[in-house]
């Protein structure tokens, strides 16, 4: 098994773990959601993969088996972010069959491991109920805030 990140090459994997990664995570895509997902995601990672956006992946037998993201947003400094860079951790996923043998948490090890690198000022996610204890277990914490949540839907 090896531990590396995406490249343009593996632009089609990419595409069927982030929908193995909605499909696990929301339980259903429809028909026409899958289909516009699938037809979005190749031109976004054209254009984010290695800039703003870094894909990493457990390979077995050249066949991605494991998923971790990081998105990279850059914001105005204010004192919680004096770098303005903050990451984003998304589409954490490892293949039914390999789950429980410590891959996601390497891929994250890595992830957070290039962050520092990339002189982040801190990494946020949205944890699962799954996904909590592994992330509790390589050192994220509950984000505790005054501020509610909002967004704002453009599109239908």
């Amino acid at each position: 098994m090896k531990f590396l990140k995406a490249t343009l090459d593996d632009i089609d994997q990419l595409v069927q773990m982030r929908v193995n990664y909605l499909l696990d995570d929301m339980g259903y895509l429809s028909e026409l959601q899958e289909k516009a997902i699938r037809e979005q995601l190749p031109s976004y990672y054209k254009r984010h993969l290695n800039k703003d956006m870094y894909a990493y992946l457990a390979v077995d037998n050249e066949k991605i088996i494991a998923t971790a993201y990081l998105l990279i947003h850059e914001k105005p400094a204010n004192p919680n972010f004096i770098q303005g860079k903050i990451g984003e951790v998304l589409s954490v996923l490892t293949l039914e069959e390999y789950r429980r043998q410590g891959i996601s948490k390497k891929l994250l090890e890595q992830l957070l491991n290039d962050a520092k690198q990339l002189g982040l000022d801190y990494v946020e996610l949205d944890a699962t109920e799954d996904g909590y204890p592994l992330y509790k277990q390589v050192g994220f914490v509950e984000n505790i805030s005054c501020d509610v949540p909002m967004k704002y839907r453009i599109l239908q």
